[in-house]
């Protein structure tokens, strides 16, 4: 074996995917920003690309396929509401009559909201990670699943702080396509330095042989807390951003469609690289926006095509299927967008 395929590729080729996913994102920024009806899809890929690099940042380096970083995308949601809403304040004690008064009488700025969503979801992550996280493999993916059932259906019957199954309204909009690129970008490069880390490097070594990786003293249990930690932390984020972009929050808005949907962004662009999580979630968005706009008609000279109600689900799903089966690891295939040739990815 070459010792060129064990050297690390100099820092001035890992330093460019980065740098090249932030072009490719502010590229279509830039492209679409002439067109007002495409603003709306835009911000709604950034907030899908914090929470799918949210995924990647435990899922991708860990191996473990997690179901529950959903609910840390719902627990971010509701505590960018707890904090900062409403835009008529004197509503604020009527939608959360159990929080703390001084909460009830304060709406906060939306970037306190922010940071106070990423806290509260992160210190949650925090704690169920260092439970969870003693297991692997099915039992542990299974043991997020419950994670995701249990705080669903805390929020859905907790009504004096999430309000049930009610909406909450009113929650300040601050999200638009230039916030959202800054905040994806963000979130890229956290998901990077996490990655070129030596606990990113350990944890991708449990990941690909546990017993060795034991042996050569790592504390596996530590790294996978760490990445589940910091995980839950970016799709907080997410959540506050898609609370931020809607103004409304609902607690069934934070569940199994969601769940699948980014999961299936991950899958489509390749678990194995931050380059497959950020391009599926673009060839995605940009599949599910073709096929909606079939379904609302589209007119070709004289003649409307329009495909049936419920199409994009079906479209999603065929293109599930072939990619897991002509390329079953990912649009990507595990490797990271670079201009040269010495690629060296830890995920490959």
């Amino acid at each position: 074996m070459s010792t060129d395929v064990l050297e690390e590729p100099p820092f001035i080729c890992r330093i460019q995917t980065p740098i090249l996913l932030a072009i490719l994102l502010l590229v279509l920024l830039a492209v679409s920003s002439p067109f007002a009806s495409l603003a709306q899809t835009i911000t709604d890929m950034t907030i899908k690309i914090v929470v799918v690099v949210g995924l990647y940042i435990f899922i991708g380096n860990s191996g473990i396929l997690s179901f529950g970083q959903t609910s840390f995308m719902s627990i971010g949601a509701y505590g960018f509401a707890w904090i900062s809403c409403c835009t008529l304040p004197a509503l604020k004690p009527f939608s959360f009559p159990g929080l703390p008064i001084f909460l009830q009488e304060t709406a906060f700025p939306s970037p306190v909201g922010i940071l106070a969503a990423a806290a509260i979801a992160g210190s949650v992550a925090l704690t169920a990670g260092s439970i969870l996280m003693r297991l692997s493999g099915t039992a542990a993916s299974i043991a997020t699943f419950a994670l995701l059932a249990g705080q669903y259906a805390l929020f859905k019957n907790w009504t004096d702080v999430t309000g049930g199954t009610a909406s909450i309204s009113n929650v300040p909009v601050f999200m638009g396509p230039v916030v959202g690129m800054i905040m994806a970008i963000a979130s890229i490069i956290i998901a990077w330095m996490h990655q070129q880390s030596r606990f990113g490097l350990m944890l991708r070594a449990a990941r690909d042989e546990q017993t060795a990786s034991k042996a050569s003293g790592v504390n596996v249990w530590a790294v996978r807390t760490i990445a589940f930690t910091l995980s839950g932390l970016i799709v907080g984020v997410g959540g506050a951003m898609q609370a931020g972009f809607l103004g409304i929050v609902t607690v069934d808005s934070f569940y199994l469609g969601i769940t699948f949907l980014t999961l299936a962004m991950l899958i489509v662009g390749g678990t194995g690289s931050l380059s497959g999580a950020v391009v599926g979630v673009i060839a995605l968005t940009a599949i599910t926006e073709l096929l909606r706009r079939f379904e609302t008609g589209l007119s070709i000279g004289d003649l409307t095509v329009a495909l049936p109600r419920g199409f994009q689900e079906v479209g999603l799903g065929i293109t599930m299927i072939l990619i897991l089966l002509f390329r079953p690891t990912g649009i990507m295939r595990g490797r990271e967008i670079t201009l040269s040739k010495a690629e060296g990815e830890p995920n490959r």
